[in-house]
């Protein structure tokens, strides 16, 4: 696949002056597109479901759920982290060949302090609590700080959040656990052979006893918050408000850390990937069919047997905590090598055009399906279809937004230089009026 180099992309496109490379907009554009499918079910149903069957579970929903879980999930949020990285480098360094790393540096944390903004915007006035924005403008302040690193260096330390997890999932999340099950069923095969348990053994099983209430308890909390969630979110537009006024909150105060530091290190992947030549096509197809075959074959087996534990249905720890970080960036990696190969081919390479102008309008598109789903489909008004589709249904629903959004991008790029959200906050950081429409003839 032809493609410039990383040291020589091509000349501006943008009103601003940023750079476009086609191979980062169609990757860019897929991701947008996808990751409805992975926001649809907190948007169409409640966000605290504990047992995926609530969603549906007939065959087509089965189909759909096993499908999204092998293949998507988490892979579109992935593929964004990644092309954030990619982002910093080629900004950075235009700015800085231009004007000096001092300037770099102010706008670039500028250009990020707005997209922070933002996405708070999207979160208490669009009422999506699920927003990424104000994650990756936090993250990509801090993954600024690592650009000049070798890309090996940066890989690495990208992966520290994948190991973390592998070992505080691995002892806390299963080997801990299967300890304190196994000590507890010897004890109790000991008490059935008529032995007395000692005082360790006593304050073992009065262990056990208070974890399993504790767990039963969190399970009466949560089935409460869905109730609750789906009452505020079925009844009235103020009392909608106020549940995602209290999930973003949630969101800000609780769960931010781990959005940050995902996102942080599949930036630093990103950066990486792109100084290797990766993300923008610039390898050979030998190479794009040797990484394909290398990641699908560790991360999709990984993904499938997720996916099973998953379809236990029950409360015992499962493997895939350790592994899944590590799949979703192997079947991330998966879906980049398989899009450049296709994309390298005249007929792979019709197929993807569209997805450029996608690329090109990702963030309004991705407010456009918070308009679509939130505001017209599932809202308390409108269609009102909250808590009434299956998996597959909502599958179907996302396909449908997503090739009207592919759509509106191409035929909105025909007419005007940018698209309105990146209008706003490209003229915020320039501190002027970009241009908006294109000339005429």
């Amino acid at each position: 696949m032809s493609a410039a180099p990383a040291a020589s992309p091509p000349g501006a496109a943008e009103p601003d002056g940023a750079p476009r490379i086609a191979a980062l907009d169609i990757l860019r554009g897929v991701a947008i597109l996808g990751i409805l499918f992975m926001n649809v079910n907190d948007m169409a149903a409640s966000f605290n479901y504990p047992d995926i069957r609530q969603l549906g579970w007939t065959a087509a929903d089965r189909m759909a759920w096993w499908t999204r879980a092998i293949l998507a999930d988490g892979t579109a949020r992935a593929m964004l982290e990644m092309l954030f990285g990619a982002g910093m480098v080629i900004l950075t360094d235009r700015v800085a060949d231009a004007a000096g790393m001092r300037i770099a540096f102010r706008r670039y944390y500028w250009r990020n302090i707005v997209l922070w903004l933002f996405g708070l915007v999207h979160m208490f006035v669009l009422l999506w609590p699920g927003d990424i924005l104000h994650t990756y403008g936090i993250a990509a302040l801090i993954v600024f700080w690592f650009r000049h690193l070798p890309p090996r260096w940066l890989i690495a330390i990208g992966l520290i959040g994948a190991v973390a997890n592998f070992v505080g999932a691995g002892v806390f999340g299963n080997y801990l656990p299967y300890r304190d099950r196994t000590e507890v069923a010897a004890i109790q095969a000991r008490q059935q052979a008529g032995h007395r348990p000692d005082a360790a053994e006593r304050k073992t099983l009065a262990a056990s006893a208070t974890r399993t209430a504790e767990q039963a308890a969190e399970r009466r909390t949560r089935e409460a918050m869905i109730a609750a969630e789906n009452r505020a979110r079925s009844s009235t537009t103020a009392d909608w408000v106020r549940e995602s006024w209290t999930k973003s909150i949630a969101r800000l105060s609780e769960d931010e850390f781990a959005g940050i530091w995902e996102a942080a290190g599949t930036m630093l992947i990103g950066a990486a990937l792109f100084k290797l030549g990766i993300l923008q096509g610039g390898r050979s197809r030998t190479f794009y069919w040797r990484l394909l075959i290398f990641a699908y074959s560790l991360s999709l087996p990984l993904r499938a047997f997720a996916a099973y534990e998953e379809t236990r249905f029950d409360d015992l720890p499962q493997l895939s905590w350790m592994t899944y970080e590590f799949a979703r960036l192997g079947t991330t990696l998966g879906h980049v090598a398989a899009i450049c190969l296709i994309v390298g081919t005249a007929a792979g390479a019709r197929m993807f055009r569209p997805f450029v102008a996608a690329g090109r309008t990702a963030l309004t598109l991705y407010v456009l399906q918070t308009i679509a789903c939130l505001w017209v489909l599932f809202p308390p008004f409108a269609l009102a279809l909250y808590g009434k589709l299956g998996w597959m249904e909502m599958m179907l629903v996302s396909a449908g937004i997503d090739l009207g959004l592919l759509w509106l991008a191409n035929v909105w790029l025909r007419h005007f230089r940018i698209a309105p959200v990146e209008w706003a906050w490209r003229s915020i950081v320039e501190g002027r009026r970009l241009p908006f429409r294109r000339a005429a003839g």
